[in-house]
């Protein structure tokens, strides 16, 4: 890199320094003002922010590696992480949460199942699962940014340094400004990570024909759809990409997207775990900001579409001598850097590292506010000092933000894979949390004793099953772990008494979800004959179904786009905008009128 390089990075880093300087009064005036902006956000700010947030580095470097191996088929594989969940909340479930007006998903836990003995076990269940959840997103991004910064950054120290000095500095204007300082160094990187996409895009229009690029690509390569089997055979271009399909494990490719797409739904329908997601629900001005909120991250993640095909297909047209000479053990963490080196001009360089530095932080503050907020306010406010002065919560905050960042790189030196670590998060740890948090929205007779079995068991589930029997895929875990926590949920469910009768109405009342909740409808109309529950199971579903489809389209246009294949990106324009007036008319309208 060169002088003005390396001055725009060194820039980007002092300025967010100083947003977190600047931010930190506004930011320090109670909790609610810490933790989610005092609710004073706009819906969009808040979306940009989420999306944002979900940008990060570790997982732009392994879609690059999908969308190069898999082709368009590799854009199925972002269902792994459940993309398609903001479609879910944005219909309904953001509404639902939002109604509360609480400050965490562990408080929020509390208007469902009470403040008994049930209820506290609910809440430390929740708190439990958000520790251990922060501390694997924060070991995932520990792992990312240092591998990252070795290959990109001119100083020669090691990933683990980098790691910890890149850690440290986000952890500066998070601890000093909170969800102020969040959100708004989350726009400043959605700015750069908007110019660098587009230009990357360009450079891959200008310089890629479709007619080179399917010369350097197998057959199947450019089809978005698939049979039983991928049917995707490199031999006779990089025949080593071979090799690592079959480490990968995913040639059945129609049940792995199956078992995918199950999942998706049932944690979808779980809604947001406690993490930064719920935060920014909670943080909306009220339940309809919160689904417009959830709305705007469907289009502020697009930039990722540009710049991820782009990379992929520069590294498949230009790379190839490279990838061949490495015979059998291709290292495809070198894509990113080759790009960067032979196609951006000076300046450009160091917007897009400074761009890819902006991916890992946006996901790394976040993480680390949402976590930092369930321990202040649902440890040590709720059960050691519920009347200390606002102050002192704010210092507490920043001493928990430190401590956690500390027991994220601590983990982080233990891993030395990004795959594990990612694979181990949306599979197992989530699907240990998946059973009990669908049950809680949608049956009246899961208590809170059932509901802390079933987290308690699916999570230790998710911690020692791969302890346990070591050659389990940590996909084939998820159906055995969600088992685990469903058995636990309802059999304890059943053989306890439910929850307070008025815990039940004022929960369903206030939040008006579907599901089987006859016996609480009947008893909540008795007490308020004018009481209508306003939510639509079937138009819900249908809107979901619809939304799930125009995600697609969306993500689909920029790439059709960058790949100059538009035949396609006709299509798929057709499909957005039909898609988008039924959602206008079926969902927004609907949403206007409630």
């Amino acid at each position: 890199m060169q002088m003005l390089d390396i001055a725009i990075i060194m820039g980007y880093l002092v300025l967010v320094i100083v947003i977190g300087f600047w931010i930190s009064r506004r930011a320090s005036q109670n909790l609610d003002t810490y933790f989610l902006g005092g609710k004073s956000v706009h819906w969009s700010l808040l979306g940009i922010s989420n999306a944002t947030s979900m940008n990060d580095l570790s997982g732009t470097m392994w879609l690059v590696f999908v969308v190069f191996v898999y082709g368009m088929k590799g854009l199925w594989m972002p269902w792994v992480w459940v993309t398609f969940n903001q479609v879910f909340y944005m219909v309904y479930l953001s509404i639902w949460i939002r109604r509360s007006n609480v400050l965490t998903g562990a408080e929020w836990i509390s208007t469902r199942f009470g403040n008994g003995i049930g209820g506290n076990l609910c809440h430390i269940s929740v708190v439990f699962f958000a520790f251990i959840s922060v501390i694997g997103f924060l070991s995932y991004s520990f792992q990312g940014v240092g591998k990252f910064a070795a290959v990109f950054l001119p100083w020669d120290w090691s990933p683990h340094m980098y790691a910890i000095i890149l850690m440290s500095i986000t952890t500066l204007y998070v601890i000093l400004g909170g969800m102020y300082s969040v959100v708004l160094t989350d726009i400043v990187q959605f700015i750069i990570m908007t110019i660098t996409s587009v230009v990357i895009g360009a450079i891959a229009i200008m310089r890629i024909s479709p007619e080179m690029l399917r010369a350097a690509v197998p057959e199947g390569w450019l089809n978005l759809w698939f049979g039983w089997r991928l049917n995707l055979d490199w031999s006779a271009v990089i025949p080593s990409v071979n090799s690592q399909i079959a480490r990968d494990g995913y040639e059945l490719f129609t049940i792995f997207i199956g078992m995918v797409l199950f999942k998706g739904i049932l944690v979808s329908m779980a809604g947001p775990g406690p993490n930064y997601d719920m935060q920014r629900v909670l943080a909306a001005r009220d339940a309809k900001s919160a689904a417009l909120m959830s709305g705007v991250v469907n289009f502020a993640i697009l930039p990722r579409w540009i710049m991820t095909p782009a990379i992929a297909i520069i590294a498949l047209v230009f790379f190839r001598p490279q990838l061949l000479a490495m015979g059998s053990n291709i290292d495809f963490e070198q894509i990113l850097p080759y790009v960067i080196a032979e196609f951006l001009p000076v300046g450009l360089i160091g917007l897009f590292i400074a761009g890819l530095l902006a991916a890992f932080m946006s996901t790394f503050d976040s993480t680390v506010n949402a976590g930092a907020a369930y321990l202040v306010n649902d440890i040590y406010k709720k059960y050691f000092r519920p009347q200390a002065p606002e102050k002192r919560y704010i210092a507490i905050s920043y001493g928990v933000s430190i401590a956690l960042v500390a027991l994220g790189i601590g983990f982080g030196l233990m891993s030395s894979s990004i795959h594990r670590i990612t694979e181990w998060l949306v599979f197992g740890l989530y699907g240990g949390y998946t059973a009990p948090n669908v049950l809680k929205w949608h049956w009246w007779r899961l208590n809170a004793f059932g509901y802390f079995g079933g987290m308690i068991g699916g999570v230790v589930a998710a911690l020692f099953l791969p302890l346990l029997f070591p050659s389990l895929s940590a996909v084939n875990s998820f159906p055995l772990i969600l088992a685990i926590g469903t058995l636990a949920s309802i059999s304890i469910s059943l053989a306890t008494p439910p929850d307070p009768e008025e815990v039940l109405i004022s929960f369903y009342k206030s939040v008006r979800p579907w599901g089987f909740w006859q016996p609480i409808h009947v008893k909540a109309v008795a007490q308020d004959p004018n009481f209508v529950n306003d939510s639509c199971f079937r138009r819900d579903m249908v809107n979901v179904g619809v939304g799930i489809i125009w995600q697609l389209a969306l993500r689909l246009i920029p790439v059709y786009l960058v790949l100059r294949l538009f035949g396609n990106l006709a299509a798929w324009l057709v499909v957005a905008l039909l898609t988008s007036w039924f959602l206008k008319t079926n969902w927004y309208d609907r949403l206007q009128k409630d």
